[in-house]
């Protein structure tokens, strides 16, 4: 039985989250609960009031009120949170991606590019727990 990981994707387009639910749904070596939020308010209620362990966030790089990730994972880290944290964007070309590091994200990734395969290796980089314990 594959090991039950926790995402939480924060993004404000309801759209990206059938879509990635979707996907997820295609990685085998995972039994991943994808939960969602629109806004960082919302990922940091959800963080306090869940009661499952939160393996990971993946947070869009342009959410409203904030600019991008440079003030959203901030804000996340800020508030405790200390899990990865990855962001996603229609385009990770933009010089300020380079200094992903001086923000508290752990990784980025295109959303063209996010497919199961890349799921796969993102949870086997970042979710650092013993997996064969099914837990």
């Amino acid at each position: 039985m594959p090991a039950q990981v926790h995402i939480l994707l924060v993004d404000d387009d309801p759209a990206e989250n059938l879509i990635l639910s979707a996907m997820m749904r295609k990685v085998t070596s995972y039994a991943i609960k994808l939960h969602y939020v629109e806004t960082v308010e919302d990922a940091l209620g959800f963080i306090r009031s869940s009661d499952a362990a939160l393996d990971m966030i993946l947070m869009d790089n342009r959410l409203q009120p904030q600019a991008d990730f440079r003030e959203t994972v901030p804000e996340l880290r800020r508030n405790g949170y200390i899990g990865p944290v990855g962001v996603i964007s229609s385009s990770i070309s933009d010089a300020y991606f380079q200094k992903i590091d001086d923000y508290g994200v752990d990784f980025r990734i295109d959303k063209a590019e996010l497919d199961p395969t890349a799921v796969e290796f993102i949870l086997q980089e970042y979710v650092k727990r013993d997996v064969s314990a099914g837990q």
